[in-house]
């Protein structure tokens, strides 16, 4: 009843804010940044209507992994008959703050939030929690909140020491032939970001103490390497920085970044500093392989990237919000990991696997993630 009350109360303030034109317009109605049914499956068929409303709030469409999240989400919802809310927020915080604070307005009885900054989202999930509406974190922990109930995610330190391990096995760094590397890490403000260098730095610590591995501009502290929102421009800015102040007179070996469109910036400041594939190229990791990042492991451009099956963890999270919704316990594998500094959310962890030019037809092409043809567009 609290919670019906609280909801129509909320509707109204929603409304009043739509006539003097300060609503959130529900961003699925808009154009995608790209084609978003290249790396999923076919749309199930809705079922018939159960009556829950589940909203699902996602950071950005400038990132092909995010279309793709949303999609899978959907069509597996709107297959077990839940009406589904799909909203972007284009890294906008308030926007999402907006977003989501409609979407309790509206009625929604389980939200799924892949935060942008989750700091900025704590007095809405306190909102939520009050209104009775169960949150569940998607990929993106939800800090300094008691109002989040699941996480479903990758192992993100995982993904670093995926990332970090390649590098040792295959950099070819000896202290008798040294690697030159430089580091391009995620947004300060997601802790996906902090896990996966504490992961990359387990690996690559001893390569840089036995003289293995040399950082030029010995920037290895998160705080110097790291990149706000994950932004493909300042990444390309930061890395012409780095080849004219430090690489004049040597080359750079190794590009160690923590996502695919941050490689892509990466890729831009090498070629306009005269590197080429084939000559001097440098090996360059990524994360996500995504349509154009594969293409570029192929062609060489990029030695490797994490595949994260984004069909896979929207299926963890859709069985998360079934079971929430029906009163059942969703199935966990992970209670201890992710302290988000005032609870343990309890969490499923979906396993990322390393891509490069030998395995990724048996982990993407045969897996149905994406086909030959794409590949070859």
């Amino acid at each position: 009843m609290k919670k019906k009350l609280l909801g129509a109360l909320l509707s109204v303030a929603m409304v009043a804010s739509l006539l003097v034109g300060c609503g959130e317009k529900a961003a699925d109605t808009a154009a995608p940044a790209a084609d978003s049914s290249e790396s999923t499956e076919a749309a199930a068929p809705a079922a018939e209507s159960n009556g829950k409303r589940v909203a699902v709030a996602m950071p950005t469409q400038s990132s092909e992994r995010w279309i793709n999240d949303g999609n899978n989400m959907k069509s597996q919802l709107e297959a077990l008959g839940y009406e589904v809310d799909l909203q972007y927020a284009e890294d906008d915080v308030q926007a999402q703050v907006s977003q989501i604070e409609n979407m309790i307005a509206a009625g929604a009885d389980c939200l799924v939030i892949a935060s942008i900054d989750s700091s900025a989202l704590v007095n809405v999930e306190a909102q939520a929690k009050a209104a009775g509406i169960p949150i569940i974190a998607y990929d993106r922990l939800l800090m300094d909140t008691d109002a989040v109930s699941y996480y479903a995610t990758f192992d993100n330190k995982g993904v670093g020491t995926a990332i970090g391990k390649y590098i040792v096995d295959n950099s070819g760094a000896t202290p008798d032939s040294p690697k030159t590397i430089e580091l391009f890490m995620g947004s300060p403000d997601d802790n996906n970001a902090h896990m996966l260098y504490a992961g990359l730095m387990e690996q690559i610590q001893p390569l840089l103490d036995d003289g293995s591995l040399v950082c030029l501009s010995g920037q290895l502290d998160f705080d110097s390497n790291c990149t706000l929102r994950w932004d493909q421009q300042t990444a390309m800015k930061r890395c012409e920085d780095l080849l004219t102040g430090y690489y004049a007179d040597k080359d750079l070996d190794i590009v160690a970044t923590a996502y695919d469109g941050l490689a892509y910036g990466c890729m831009a400041a090498l070629e306009g500093a005269g590197y080429a594939v084939g000559t001097k190229w440098p090996l360059i990791t990524g994360q996500d392989a995504e349509l154009m990042a594969t293409k570029h492991i192929i062609s060489g451009k990029q030695t490797m990237s994490i595949a994260k099956d984004t069909r896979k963890l929207a299926e963890k999270c859709v069985t998360m919000v079934q079971a929430v919704l029906e009163g059942a316990e969703p199935e966990i594998n992970d209670t201890t990991t992710y302290n988000n500094n005032v609870i343990v959310v309890p969490s499923f962890l979906c396993t990322p696997e390393p891509v490069d030019k030998d395995n990724y037809k048996e982990i993407l092409v045969d897996s149905g993630y994406y086909t030959e043809e794409q590949l070859a567009e």
